[in-house]
């Protein structure tokens, strides 16, 4: 009895069962963005606990900012004879956009990652004021 479950289909099928209630919610469903208003800046934050700085893209368009993760793996299984029988590809993707009252100049935003923690400072800029005429 002990064979059947030890041995290829059901060990394999077992197994996907195992890895599936190990990460029953992957990264893709979302993280955490925080948006502070200074006088002098706005600032964003975005919690990415285990994340490398490589898989995180930032893109510009107007006055949105696109905070974008993208995880591409290749997971392999061998047995003890190191004989591969199983081979499945990850690939996880989530993506925030966050809107500003003005639009950004890329040239001036500035960007760090340390400990999860990507900070995204964007100084404002005054617009010119029009003065009406009697």
């Amino acid at each position: 009895m002990n064979d059947f479950f030890t041995e290829k289909p059901v060990r394999g099928f077992l197994q996907t069962i195992d890895d599936f209630f190990k990460t029953p919610f992957p990264v893709s469903a979302g993280f955490d963005v925080e948006t502070i208003e200074s006088g002098k800046e706005h600032i964003i934050t975005a919690a990415l606990p285990g994340v490398k700085r490589d898989q995180i893209h930032l893109n510009i368009t107007g006055n949105y900012i696109t905070i974008s993760i993208e995880n591409n793996e290749l997971e392999t299984v061998e047995n003890d004879q190191n004989q591969v029988y199983r081979r499945s590809f990850i690939r996880q993707h989530s993506s925030r956009t966050i809107s500003l009252p003005h639009a950004v100049n890329e040239k001036l935003v500035k960007a760090s990652y340390r400990d999860g923690l990507l900070q995204i400072r964007i100084p404002q800029e005054k617009g010119k004021v029009i003065e009406i005429e009697d």
